[in-house]
């Protein structure tokens, strides 16, 4: 059998306080950080699924705040030449509205996949039953578990860049990540989750950050991976349905999610 690598990390969950006097937080996000191998990623809540959650649980909410959360993290501690001792830092000192759990460590094999089950467990709603868990197993977060899963069964997750931010693209500031980015044949790829049901308003965002990534790019590729295809009586799916198929973005739904990723690791590992 094969040795398994074991690599030592620490995570911190990224608690949000909204009300300072009852003394009740949210959690938001986690991060991870693997000092040996100097590699730090975050994962924040990005759905308005769960936003709305949270100013329905504490309306006062500032989600201006929430939503700067992912840059901010990533920008101050990627750069800094001690992660570990600058989180620790960190923690002393961010306002009492945005605070750090104690550090834990764990051991991981796989640092994306550790990420995913950290946010799962620490950050994402609970799992429901019934009614609720259909609408649940529509969202975006929940397409973008079946993709990562599996990417790593096909030996990909490690070869594809995660969460890309467009702003070097678009306009300095925006908030947008797409899910997966890599490069075969002299093309720049780009994959992302999108939920038909839940994430129409978004597809224009997808759309726009194509048309503005092609003005860069000289040979590109979009694929955006769904819960279902496109449901031809169904007004939400053709809208999605039109914006994407003008700026020539292709809709994969997860059911053919395994032979695209397969064909796509045959190319991209020769």
């Amino acid at each position: 059998m094969p040795e398994t690598n074991w690599n030592a990390c620490s995570y911190w969950v990224v608690r949000y306080t909204p009300n300072l006097v009852r003394d009740e937080w949210l959690n938001v996000g986690v991060l991870l950080l693997d000092p040996a191998r100097k590699r730090f990623a975050a994962r924040f809540i990005e759905e308005n699924g769960e936003f709305g959650r949270i100013e329905r649980l504490h309306p006062n909410s500032d989600l201006g705040v929430l939503r700067s959360l992912d840059r901010h993290f990533e920008a101050v501690v990627g750069g800094a030449e001690d992660p570990v001792a600058y989180l620790v830092k960190l923690g002393n000192t961010l306002s009492n509205v945005v605070q750090l759990s104690p550090e834990r460590g764990l051991l991981a094999t796989d640092f994306d996949a550790e990420l995913d089950r950290l946010y799962q467990q620490h950050v994402a709603p609970p799992r429901r039953t019934g009614a609720i868990a259909r609408l649940v197993a529509n969202s975006r977060g929940w397409i973008l578990g079946r993709m990562g899963e599996v990417l790593r069964a096909a030996g990909l997750a490690g070869r594809l860049e995660r969460r890309v931010p467009v702003a070097e693209f678009t306009y300095r500031g925006d908030p947008l990540r797409l899910d997966y980015a890599y490069r075969r044949n002299g093309t720049r790829g780009f994959l992302h989750a999108l939920s038909l049901e839940r994430d129409a308003a978004q597809a224009k965002a997808i759309a726009f950050t194509a048309e503005r990534i092609r003005q860069h790019l000289s040979s590109t590729e979009f694929t955006v991976v769904t819960e279902t295809a496109p449901q031809p009586d169904n007004e939400r799916h053709q809208f999605v349905a039109h914006m994407l198929g003008e700026q020539r973005i292709a809709m994969l739904p997860l059911d053919r999610l395994d032979p695209w990723v397969n064909d796509l690791r045959s190319q991209l590992i020769q």
